[in-house]
């Protein structure tokens, strides 16, 4: 990928694009890949950098939803079921089969959620992982060593999916770029071009540059996540709201609280979710919360009460107290929820997603979660075509390999989740003296690995590189905030910037990255302004 080739592309297009995705999450990355699959002429924009708001901010997992069984929703189970099998085998090289135990501390726990989760294996069909089974005490102990033993009387095993969902975002725009879409990242929706009443495009700002111009199109897809009535008010200002926004937080530890490879479910806690302590990239992600928020906003930051909850649950459920000192970063994320009523309980609220066409033709597509991003894309570009008058085609992703695909084993685990790209980067980290070096001690990032990202992945700031590009944001908030001013001198090598662009990415990371540490009292500030359609 490369920003100057696709900025180019759209901005010098003489022919209205088919469909023009606004969003550049994995439901409008998987938009794209969907359409240019299809034959259809694509093209997407996002404000900022691809997958930078709720995309890359989940639990990591690839999941049918327990949850959601329980609740009786069993057709958003199965069609995350089937979801979770087609991405495993389309990007197997970011999405692995994962272990995860209920513990048990009463009698009746062990049958009860047993018989569930054999529910959920059926469910599940052809598709489906490794099998369910009852555990004594001995085994749930063998294979989740650190949890809680007082009262512990077994458990359950079950399996679901995990990923790396910032990297599977860039596969995607990857995989879009590859088939030709024009995919740009930090390109701004400023207004709605209208000609007889109808949607024709969009006008936009080059947020690197500041010049503002129009991109036509026969059909525009509204896929901007918490933000879709900013979009829709741009379209009818008077529009009633179509979403709630709920804010789910997670802390990350390292790996000894939770050593081996086998995640801790438990199926309910005291806010009716259910809470994961999943090992993922050497260290253990724990999560998550359900708090409705009164709006979006670009930053969201873990609010004193989430920290408590997440915090007090990890001490009830691990036998080694986490202390506020051991937390290497906590992230929030924010959850568009489809309004159902006047409720303000957003535990309670719609994960379906929802697809709405304005009287003037825009598209918007909400609600979801990334493991049904492929049959997201699917329903809404099946709809773009009606809107946009083309012919009606049938969708190709449902085996379609995402970028990176490889089944090979990857020596260099920090490249393994390049995937088939993993050769090449080594080769430009071993043709450059210095790019074997790691970022910081504590990270298991080289340096070459940045300047792959900035050549051929669209990173474009200290950002795009440690918080999505690589995950050292999650992974260890303080090391990335030491590393940064090595990042921003790699990024100003390979982007052409000057020593005074660099201190500015400098201290915006820094203070970006301080909400991320647990400890600090920056991470206690409210949620950071920006609203505004993608």
């Amino acid at each position: 990928m490369n920003r100057t080739t696709a900025l180019d592309r759209i901005r010098s297009a003489t022919e209205p694009f088919d469909i023009l995705i606004v969003g550049g999450g994995a439901t409008g990355l998987g938009a794209a890949v969907d359409a240019v699959a299809r034959g259809h002429r694509v093209a997407l924009i996002e404000q900022q950098d691809f997958a930078q708001g709720t995309s890359s901010r989940s639990t990591k997992l690839v999941h049918g939803g327990v949850r959601y069984l329980r609740q009786g929703n069993i057709s958003l189970v199965l069609e995350a079921l089937r979801e979770r099998g087609r991405l495993a085998q389309n990007a197997p090289h970011l999405v692995h089969d994962l272990a995860f135990v209920i513990p048990s501390y009463k009698w009746w726990e062990g049958p009860f959620y047993g018989v569930g989760m054999k529910v959920y294996d059926q469910l599940a069909g052809r598709l489906g992982l490794k099998p369910s089974r009852n555990l004594s005490r001995e085994e749930t102990l063998e294979l989740i060593p650190t949890v809680e033993t007082e009262n512990l009387t077994g458990g359950v095993v079950y399996h679901d999916g995990q990923f790396d969902d910032a990297r599977l975002a860039i596969n995607l725009a990857q995989t879009a770029d590859d088939l030709g879409a024009a995919m740009l990242n930090y390109c701004r929706c400023v207004g709605i071009l209208k000609e007889n009443n109808l949607v024709a495009g969009v006008f936009v700002r080059d947020e690197e540059s500041g010049e503002e111009f129009t991109i036509r199109a026969r059909a525009v897809v509204n896929a901007t996540g918490v933000f879709v009535d900013d979009l829709r008010q741009l379209d009818e200002p008077a529009g009633r709201k179509l979403i709630s926004v709920s804010q789910g937080i997670h802390l990350v530890l390292p790996k000894r609280f939770l050593p081996g490879t086998t995640a801790i479910m438990v199926p309910k806690t005291a806010d009716g979710r259910v809470l994961f302590a999943v090992p993922w990239h050497d260290c253990v992600v724990v999560g998550t919360t359900d708090t409705p928020m009164a709006e979006a906003s670009v930053e969201p930051r873990a609010l004193d009460e989430e920290r408590e909850f997440v915090m007090s649950h990890a001490r009830r459920y691990l036998a080694m107290d986490p202390s506020d000192s051991d937390v290497l970063s906590i992230f929030a994320g924010l959850r568009p929820l489809v309004k159902s009523g006047e409720g303000s309980n957003t535990a309670a609220l719609s994960r379906d997603h929802t697809i709405l066409v304005s009287q003037s033709g825009l598209i918007t597509i909400t609600g979801g979660k990334w493991t049904t991003y492929r049959k997201m894309a699917e329903d809404v570009i099946d709809q773009a075509e009606t809107v946009a008058g083309l012919e009606s085609t049938r969708c190709h992703t449902e085996n379609m390999h995402v970028h990176g695909w490889t089944q090979a084993e990857i020596s260099e685990k920090n490249l393994a989740p390049y995937g088939s790209d993993a050769v090449r980067v080594s080769e430009l980290i071993k043709a450059t003296p210095g790019l074997e070096q790691k970022l910081h001690p504590d990270l298991p990032y080289q340096q070459g690995e940045v300047v792959w990202q900035l050549r051929h992945e669209m990173a474009r700031t200290v950002e795009d590189v440690l918080a999505r590009r690589t995950r050292a944001l999650i992974l260890n908030a303080r090391a990335s905030i030491e590393t940064a001013p090595l990042v921003a001198r790699l990024a100003a090598a390979e982007l052409g910037r000057d020593q005074a662009w660099q201190d500015r990415q400098v201290a915006d990371y820094t203070a970006l990255a301080r909400g991320y540490v647990f400890s600090d009292p920056a991470s206690h500030h409210p949620t950071v302004d920006g609203k505004g359609p993608k």
